[in-house]
């Protein structure tokens, strides 16, 4: 495959966070992109308004003219376009088949992990355009600072999030490879933790031979993983914020960290006990002052001054739906952030009661998929100690075809929380919190699904009741 002999690309699944964002790569590239998707979502028109034409909705003439297809991890062998692509000859290809040759040529700077890595990959991204560089990037999510998830930029470096589902990031071959966390997850996937660790293992094996690992060393697992991949002969650099058994620090290390008035943390990072400089970050919690410095490592490598890389970090606002405020009606404050994973919940909980230390907190949380519910489910009924109020809404099904009615009844009886209820209707939802809600409210909605849409529709409830009260 060489896309480069390739003019007109088609992407089954192009409304979601992968394929949206190569679509806007290659349009940026000078290729004719077209796609479809069950819905026309937000990413969907980021890609029409670049030039892309959509289609809603899934038929077999939609891939007419096209020199090859792209296909989501969630879309199945049967679908029409592909069944006819394949009939007609049309190559059809993963994103791990097809992002590998996209990149050749580039420095690849590959961001992978169970938690942060859309964060992080947006943090070295900024980064490099903080320090007058112009490198090409694909985030699975939209940066507030860049106005996008993908950019066909003009310099050699491509940032790229190395998503692991799907065995995505076994497609790329980078010469920076970051592992943020490895917790095991996506259990449609990988049918054991093992499986999903050694899918790591394997990303690391396709390091270029001069390639350099940055790795956190604040988990076992990681902590692990490091002696593992000595046997690799690569060049590993850690980082974190804690300290070894043994005394020993990682190689570039935070340290001081002050809870500032919004919440954020302010810190130092050390790097052989030089203190290279002080960061204030406006984004929340422990796991960010964690990213950031992984991000300052990758600065570090590439030559890029200190006080570069503090600026730009100190800069940093963040990802959409990481910790997102949607908006504030009456003193109630309504924020939007990915979590689904036990660990991300605490850690997003942990940050709202940072940054919101004397409001009512409450958690709204759409489970996504019912495998991770499932495997996860003793962890996540312990996750909400830091909320006051939990609602739990019908699980997001996602890519998969099975449904338990009665998980959610499940997660209710079981959790480890004095005040929570299962609400399976999201417009029920925002009915019942504005019934609820008073000042110094805040409304955490936790949801890799479309929960996210919650939130427009509360600050809307709310204003319209703000408004019959004045009257």
């Amino acid at each position: 495959m060489s896309i480069k002999q390739s003019t007109h690309i088609h992407m089954v699944g192009i409304g979601g966070t992968g394929l949206s964002a190569i679509a806007l790569y290659l349009i940026e590239s000078g290729y004719k992109v077209t796609g479809s998707d069950r819905q026309f979502s937000s990413l969907a028109q980021r890609v029409e308004t670049a030039g892309g034409k959509i289609y809603v909705g899934h038929k077999s003439d939609q891939i007419l003219g096209a020199d090859l297809v792209i296909r989501s991890s969630a879309i199945s062998d049967e679908n029409v376009e592909i069944v006819e692509a394949q009939s007609v000859g049309i190559p059809v290809y993963k994103r791990s088949e097809f992002l590998g040759k996209m990149m050749e040529g580039y420095q690849a700077i590959a961001v992978a992990g169970t938690h942060g890595k859309t964060t992080t990959t947006a943090m070295i991204t900024w980064m490099l355009i903080a320090a007058g560089l112009d490198p090409s990037y694909i985030i699975g999510g939209v940066s507030k600072n860049l106005g996008s998830n993908a950019h066909a930029g003009d310099d050699s470096i491509f940032v790229i999030e190395a998503d692991e589902y799907d065995h995505m990031f076994l497609g790329l071959q980078p010469q920076i490879a970051v592992i943020t966390t490895i917790e095991y997850d996506h259990p449609d996937c990988f049918p054991t933790p093992d499986d999903f660790y050694q899918a790591f293992i394997d990303f690391v094996s396709r390091l270029s031979s001069n390639g350099v690992l940055l790795i956190c060393m604040d988990e076992r697992n990681t902590l692990r993983f490091i002696e593992e991949v000595k046997y690799q002969g690569k060049e590993t650099i850690t980082y974190g914020l804690k300290t070894n058994l043994d005394g020993s620090k990682p190689d570039f290390w935070g340290t001081n960290l002050e809870v500032q008035g919004n919440g954020t943390f302010a810190f130092e990072v050390i790097h052989e006990e030089s203190n290279l400089a002080r960061i204030f970050l406006q984004v929340p919690g422990r796991h960010n002052v964690q990213n950031a410095i992984a991000t300052f490592a990758v600065g570090h490598r590439l030559g890029i001054s200190a006080d570069t890389i503090a600026s730009a970090l100190s800069d940093f606002t963040g990802v959409d739906r990481r910790f997102e405020v949607r908006g504030e009606i009456d003193g109630v404050i309504v924020v939007d952030d990915y979590a689904h994973h036990p660990t991300e919940i605490r850690a997003t909980l942990s940050a709202a009661r940072d940054r919101y230390p004397e409001h009512e907190l409450w958690a709204v949380w759409q489970p996504h998929t019912y495998s991770r519910t499932i495997v996860y489910f003793n962890d996540f009924v312990n996750s909400f100690q830091d909320a006051d109020h939990v609602i739990v809404t019908k699980t997001y099904a996602a890519r998969e075809a099975i449904h338990s009615s009665e998980i959610e009844d499940d997660l209710v009886r079981e959790m480890n929380h004095p005040d929570v209820r299962f609400i399976e209707d999201l417009n029920q939802v925002s009915v019942f919190l504005s019934k609820h809600l008073h000042k110094d409210s805040v409304v955490m909605i936790l949801s890799a699904g479309n929960a996210y849409q919650l939130g427009s529709r509360l600050l809307e409830d709310l204003s319209t009741n703000s408004k019959t009260l004045d009257e």
